[in-house]
């Protein structure tokens, strides 16, 4: 047993210790929400004075473990993320997004245009982010609000819910895939459960959209003449959705494999197949098929790659600043001391949705809030009773739930969903804000449900 003394003078090294990090946090938000400073260059210098001032590297040491912590993070998604950008773009491009879209609303009719919005944006969005889904799909939404007369708040809070929800909570997109490298779980199932999870989040914010409108003076949208959406040039439905189920299929029948127990012989083609990278680039194929099937030129596939790496540039850099970030907090030791403290994979839960909802209020980015909650909770994953692969898995989607709420004015989303929609700021920020924090409560709520049974 350790002296007296002996565990006092621990405890302070780990509330100082801890100290530290939650400052670096907080450092982090203010550097960023109210100073609006670089996300890289705020991850950097707050990584660095943490390494220094909370962890016993060596100075010579500490170079390099920011070097090994952005670079491994970037080692596991960076094919993933801009392969993923090369189909958003393809599909932008090919009106693949758009087919999609109409032939949702044509097959539902004006008299369900509100759950026919909320698959419009749910299907698409499954590979697009949501930023460039809802650009894409802003102008039906003012036709469907206009032609079916219901008010473009509530439309627009439903395709942004639609949108948001598989945005944050599957790992087709840079938030849940960089929580998922960081924690080392499984994408395969990962996808599956995301896709289930998002389903109660978005009739929750469905739901709550609605009622919010109800007995106010919302009206619909009112169009121009030139925002007549013309589908005669759209490619086909099924062509469309190709590159979206393609790679969602292969991962699916890997894991499927891989639960079943079968990982050599006949299988080993498919787990290669649905190898993430080999399916989402499977899918950048199909959307590049799709592209030249309908107007592409020669020059355009060498175009979609460039503008594929122009988007896909900042999120890898902070994703791997991210990962630098976690690798420090890894070696401060505070994580584990947090996982002792709380003690249990139901308590465990909780707390990477409480840090990821946090930091997306404060700061506004769902992929940073991910990513950084990963970071966090990384270390700490045996002490919470999570150091499994179904713990892993529960752990990203609480944080990727957390990642949700709120979506305000410190989120270039929001202003997406609001400035595209030509709706009041108080407006969105009444019905669409509130929707995001219902649906992350949602969602989380049932996923700490089944985690009782499952963990």
């Amino acid at each position: 047993m350790l002296p007296v003394h002996t565990k006092s003078l621990i405890m302070s090294n780990i509330a100082f210790t801890s100290t530290l990090v939650v400052l670096s946090i907080v450092a982090i938000i203010y550097l960023t929400a109210k100073l609006k400073a670089n996300v890289f260059g705020s991850l950097f210098a707050v990584s660095l004075a943490l390494a220094l001032l909370g962890t016993d590297l060596p100075l010579a040491k500490v170079i390099d473990t920011l070097k090994i912590g952005f670079g491994s993070t970037l080692g596991n998604i960076s094919f993933i993320i801009i392969f993923g950008a090369a189909i958003a773009v393809c599909m932008q491009k090919s009106g693949g997004a758009l087919s999609i879209a109409t032939n949702i609303l044509n097959l539902a009719g004006k008299h369900n245009a509100k759950p026919a919005m909320a698959w419009t944006g749910f299907i698409p969005g499954l590979t697009i982010f949501c930023d460039t889904g809802y650009i894409i799909l802003s102008g039906i939404a003012r036709s469907i609000s206009a032609n079916a007369k219901v008010p473009m708040p509530l439309i627009a809070s439903i395709l942004g819910s639609a949108l948001f929800a598989v945005h944050c909570l599957v790992p087709t997109h840079p938030g849940a895939l960089a929580a998922a490298a960081t924690l080392n779980a499984n994408i395969g199932w990962l996808v599956l459960a995301g896709v289930a999870f998002s389903v109660p989040g978005l009739l929750a914010a469905y739901f709550w959209s609605a009622w919010m409108c109800k007995g106010q003076n919302y009206a619909p949208a009112q169009l121009e003449q030139e925002e007549a959406i013309s589908t005669a040039q759209l490619p086909s439905f099924g062509f469309s959705l190709l590159p979206v189920v393609l790679p969602l299929v292969l991962i699916s029948i890997s894991t499927l494999l891989t639960t079943l127990g079968y990982k050599t012989g006949f299988a080993a083609p498919l787990h290669f197949l649905g190898n993430p990278v080999i399916a989402l680039l499977a899918g950048m194929l199909c959307a590049m098929w799709l592209l030249a099937k309908n107007g592409g030129k020669k020059g355009d596939f060498s175009h979609v790659l460039e503008e594929a790496i122009l988007k896909a540039g900042p999120i890898l850099i902070i994703t791997g600043a991210g990962g630098m970030f976690g690798a420090i907090i890894k070696e401060t030791g505070v994580g584990s001391a947090l996982g002792q403290a709380l003690g249990s994979a139901s308590v465990g839960l909780l707390v990477p949705f409480i840090i990821a909802a946090l930091l997306k209020t404060a700061q506004g980015s769902s992929t940073v809030a991910a990513l950084t909650s990963a970071a966090i909770i990384a270390p700490s994953l045996s002490t919470f009773g999570l150091d499994s692969d179904a713990g892993r898995m529960f752990a990203v989607l609480a944080m990727c739930a957390g990642s949700m709420v709120a979506s305000h004015a410190n989120d270039s989303y929001f202003w997406v969903v609001t400035k595209l929609s030509n709706i009041e700021m108080k407006e969105s920020l009444r019905v669409f804000t509130s929707a995001t924090i219902v649906m992350g409560l949602t969602s989380f709520a049932c996923i700490w449900l089944v985690s009782l049974f499952v963990l």
